[in-house]
């Protein structure tokens, strides 16, 4: 019975592309590492503070995650909801869109995903370089990862799920030919945001009951949180 609610509760959240904070938590815990060494991660960042006031969420959630000062908080948020960017609305995260930059980021996320699984995976130098910035997701080193993966996926056919295929090969038609509808968010945030759906997606259908809690987002911890003692940017 447990199971069968936690698996609804899973379908619910893919259906209407809801973000729980778990998951900002996870595309937030590398990003702050870095967050100085360059202009691009800063403005990322200020994207997806903006992305999470058109969730409608408060100061406080989002000091805690960005590890920002309240004050600069206010003062990213002030300039979301100023016209500059222009506030957001909620961005659709549901897996199945076929637009460049998402798939591209769906494709991130598997090569992450099998070479956390194997050891010897071809793909996992690239992974890095793409994680520490030495690489970027452009038409040329798209192809060169899935070259990679298509390697892995045919050497390690019998240790993989099945999903890592499947996901796979509907990538890949997608990049074939992409849809030419465009998404008003920036593509690097389309990318990473697609990365960690793709990711959680994956977590779902292997049972991580873990990832599934998403009771801090109703704000259960907000109370109280006043975000002192962060620096801000």
């Amino acid at each position: 019975m447990y199971n069968r609610s936690v698996d609804r509760e899973a379908n619910v959240r893919r259906q209407s592309g809801a973000l729980t904070e778990r998951q900002a938590e996870r595309m937030l815990a590398g990003m702050n590492d870095v967050i100085r060494a360059g202009e691009e991660m800063r403005k990322l960042r200020a994207e997806m503070i903006g992305l999470f006031v058109g969730f409608g969420w408060t100061q406080d959630r989002i000091a805690r995650l960005t590890d920002m000062s309240q004050p600069a908080v206010s003062k990213q948020v002030a300039r979301c909801r100023s016209g500059e960017p222009p506030a957001p609305t909620p961005m659709d995260l549901t897996l199945d869109q076929y637009d460049a930059p998402w798939l591209e980021g769906r494709l991130w996320g598997l090569a992450e995903e099998i070479a956390e699984a194997c050891d010897t995976a071809r793909c996992t130098r690239y992974v890095h370089a793409i994680a520490r910035g030495r690489k970027r997701l452009t038409p040329r080193n798209v192809d060169e990862l899935r070259r990679l993966l298509e390697e892995d996926l045919a050497s390690h056919r019998l240790e993989f799920p099945t999903a890592y295929r499947d996901a796979y090969d509907r990538i890949s038609r997608g990049l074939d030919l992409p849809s030419k509808a465009a998404s008003p968010a920036p593509a690097a945030l389309r990318r990473v945001l697609a990365c960690h759906v793709q990711r959680d997606h994956f977590r779902d259908d292997r049972g991580d009951r873990g990832d599934r809690d998403d009771r801090d987002d109703r704000g259960d911890r907000d109370d109280g949180d006043d975000g002192a003692g962060r620096d801000g940017t």
